[in-house]
């Protein structure tokens, strides 16, 4: 079996899944594979038709059984020094390396090589495979409003990023967000003639990282999360084209990850009382049409570690753990969970590899991951 898995997984890798393309040819490939065993699938599109969402279905139909999910985006690979093709699996030193290796193709390829073993299941057990993850997890959103619009209702969710097979109860969210600064271009030697973009937005971020230090003095180590606050991450800023021109124009992209949504809204509401109250106004006494504007990427939700959680006792009771943990970067589980299923993560690899340069799983990884699969499946049996 892990033969079969290391092939599934070469295989995977070689789709270039990243989230800005399609993902259908990948999604041709596990339906083939599924159907083969017996699943019935079916697909759900995005807006633009070139990414889809399987979901597919062994065992009788009707509500119960367990649901295994994971995405089949990746992130990209541009200016990254890899030493290796990243779509091309290579194996050293007990390591598979590429890109979704760990992130999480590695549970899909688990998953999709032990398909056989779910067909005798006593309740359904059903494969999510879904887009856009990596983006704010658009494909779950999506696939979790077609279960409750159809009244799908199975019990549990097992969703495969990478813990080191380490069973995670909780998790905190992820709010991805997109400021634009509209100033008033002009010649550098005269800058009190126009807006300047850029410095607006130096000031936006400093307020910013002043509000996630107060997030930071206000830690909660009991909590168990790590680092014990909100944290906030300013990942791009993008301003101006040359030393000597006033930049119009300027965009920040950053992102919160909440322990509580009350977090988020202290961060959002005083972010936006300091524009309204003091970097509008300055500007717009030079130029009334300039200002900020804040767009929402994506706020996906905490998966908040509850009792009692199915899932998470018999992830216990399989692995022979003696308790959950929880992690500080985001899953699906949120989307789960939101529909009433017990969730739980579980997965190959670390997430210390994920997004990186040559990112690996660790075979033994690989078969940890199935041998909980068909305890899994015997126990569904």
């Amino acid at each position: 079996m892990i033969q079969r898995t290391r092939d599934i997984l070469s295989d995977l890798i070689a789709f270039p899944t990243i989230s800005s393309d399609t993902n259908l040819p990948l999604i041709d490939y596990v339906e083939d594979i599924l159907m083969k065993a017996g699943a019935r699938c079916e697909r759900q599109y995005d807006a633009t038709g070139l990414k889809a969402n399987l979901w597919a279905t062994l065992g009788p139909d009707g509500d119960g059984g367990m649901v295994l999910s994971g995405h089949t985006d990746v992130v990209p690979v541009a200016d990254q020094p890899w030493t290796t093709d990243p779509f091309e699996m290579v194996e050293r030193d007990g390591r598979l390396f590429g890109r979704g290796t760990c992130d999480m193709k590695g549970f899909l390829a688990c998953t999709i090589a032990m398909a056989e073993h779910f067909a005798a299941v006593r309740k359904p057990v059903h494969f999510a495979m879904t887009y856009d993850e990596e983006v704010s997890c658009f494909g779950a959103i999506e696939l979790a409003r077609m279960l409750k619009d159809r009244g799908i209702r199975p019990a549990m969710a097992l969703i495969g990023e990478p813990t080191d097979m380490q069973v995670i109860e909780g998790h905190k969210g992820c709010y991805e967000y997109l400021t634009r600064v509209t100033g008033v271009e002009g010649h550098g030697s005269r800058p009190e003639l126009g807006v300047n973009a850029g410095v607006y937005a130096t000031r936006y971020v400093t307020r910013l990282m002043e509000l996630a230090a107060d997030q930071q003095a206000d830690a909660r180590p009991e909590t168990g999360f790590e680092p014990p606050w909100t944290s906030v991450n300013v990942g791009k800023i993008v301003a101006g084209n040359a030393t000597n021109v006033i930049p119009g124009m300027a965009e920040i992209a950053w992102e919160m990850r909440p322990m509580r949504d009350e977090d988020a809204r202290t961060i959002l509401s005083g972010l936006s009382q300091f524009v309204a109250e003091t970097l509008e106004p300055e500007m717009q006494r030079n130029a009334p049409d300039t200002g900020f504007e804040l767009v929402t990427v994506g706020e996906f939700p905490a998966f908040l570690a509850t009792d009692p959680n199915p899932a998470r006792d018999l992830l216990l009771s399989l692995t022979g753990a003696n308790e959950a943990g929880l992690v500080s970067y985001c899953t699906e589980a949120g989307a789960f969970a939101d529909l009433g299923l017990s969730a739980v993560i579980c997965g190959p690899g670390s997430i210390l590899q994920a997004h990186k340069p040559d990112e690996y799983v660790e075979i033994a990884q690989l078969e940890a991951c199935l041998a909980l699969q068909g305890k899994l499946a015997q126990r569904l049996t």
